[in-house]
């Protein structure tokens, strides 16, 4: 046991290791959500300042997109965990090491939370400081919907990098595409109900539409709905073992027809 936690520790410093040595890559990591920060806060400000009674959207929209990129960072880090390596020719050199298939998704999962956290910490800081909107003033009921976040996020990042596996470069849009697929279902910016049934449909088997429904109950009611936080913990449950069972699935196919083997060499 030992052992696996020192491989897991060591694939983890590597994540940290080229993020921080790389400037493209820390600027690549910040820049985006830093823009989206100050386009949605001065969107908002300028609907305070021409409709008094949306007094509260600030709120509700800066806390939304603080929270979606927790689970789109999440997404990405286990995602290009793996791309990295079929970026760099480095795949087999990684699979022929001692490094078990869940101790390098263990660290990309690490690697996507120390991620998240640290952008948090960022856009919350910056929001205190241009919005005066104090995320940490919500508590840890706020807390408890993020984490269904990034565990959404970890889940989507599974069958992504199990399709990178079975379709490789073909499958390369879906790390930036899938989570913008759900991002319409999952009511992040808007309540469940302004979607069309149809719609409402798709959203009641998301985990995330949950989670950013109890978010916007934690902002107004300043109370936690036990009702949609453990509606999306099962969901996060049931979708991390349907990601695990189908990840796996997709590496032995793609390791016994010989696709990994071709992959790690395109």
């Amino acid at each position: 046991m030992r052992e696996s936690w020192q491989r897991l520790y060591a694939m983890f410093c590597r994540y940290v290791y080229l993020q921080r040595r790389s400037l493209p890559r820390i600027l690549g990591v910040v820049f985006w959500p830093v823009m989206e920060l100050l386009v949605w806060g001065y969107v908002t400000r300028y609907l305070q300042q021409v409709a008094v009674p949306l007094a509260p959207l600030i709120t509700f929209l800066i806390g939304a997109m603080i929270c979606w990129d927790l689970l789109y960072r999440s997404q990405q880090a286990v995602s290009l965990g793996v791309m990295e390596d079929v970026w760099t020719r480095n795949l087999i050199n990684t699979l022929i090491t001692p490094l078990r298939l869940w101790e390098w998704m263990a660290a990309t999962f690490l690697y996507g939370l120390l991620r998240g956290l640290i952008i948090t910490v960022l856009l919350a800081t910056l929001a205190s400081a241009l919005y005066a909107f104090h995320l940490w003033s919500l508590g840890w009921a706020l807390g408890l919907f993020a984490l269904e976040l990034l565990l959404f996020g970890w889940a989507l990042g599974l069958m992504t990098a199990g399709l990178l596996f079975r379709y490789g470069y073909a499958a390369e849009a879906l790390i930036w595409g899938i989570p913008f697929l759900i991002q319409p279902f999952s009511a992040v910016f808007y309540p469940v109900t302004v979607l069309p049934s149809w719609a409402r449909a798709v959203a009641q088997v998301l985990p995330s539409t949950y989670a950013f429904e109890g978010m916007r109950h934690v902002i107004h009611q300043h109370t936690l709905d036990l009702e949609l936080f453990w509606r999306a913990m099962g969901l996060n449950g049931l979708f991390l073992l349907v990601a695990v069972l189908v990840f796996r699935a997709l590496f032995l196919s793609s390791r016994a027809s010989g696709r990994l083997v071709r992959l790690g060499i395109e």
